[in-house]
């Protein structure tokens, strides 16, 4: 809670941050599935993943970007190397937030170009 976290308390491992501009619909896809235990034909116990809603990308997409953080050794990294690479990227500026909005670089009028689709050469005609 807000309290403990106030009073000091770290997150619990396998917390995940989320900002708070994420939808609702991207939160139920986050937590489309649920490890059950079911038995087989022979009475043994087994975890199984069970989707509880159709859509999923959400969590497909955290899965594979888990994957990736761990194949590029991040699980290793130590806290030197972290804050390193939140040196790199720079403090964000808390009062804007850049969730939904493009950057596009400002394109240079080329001026008009003939087509050549038939070829630069001429008199072929």
């Amino acid at each position: 809670t807000e309290e403990e976290r106030a009073n000091g308390a770290e997150f619990s491992p396998g917390t995940v941050h989320l900002p708070h501009w994420v939808e609702n619909e991207w939160l139920k896809q986050f937590v489309a599935e649920q490890l059950v235990t079911v038995r087989t034909k022979r009475g043994f116990a087994r975890l199984e993943w069970q989707k509880l809603r159709e859509r999923n990308e959400a969590l497909d997409c955290r899965v594979y970007a888990r994957a990736a953080a761990w194949i590029a050794g991040a699980d290793r990294w130590t806290d030197e190397k972290w804050r390193d690479l939140e040196d790199q990227l720079g403090v964000a500026d808390a009062s804007a937030d850049p969730a939904g909005q493009i950057n596009r670089q400002a394109q240079t009028s080329q001026g008009k170009r003939q087509s050549d689709w038939l070829g630069r050469r001429g008199g072929w005609f």
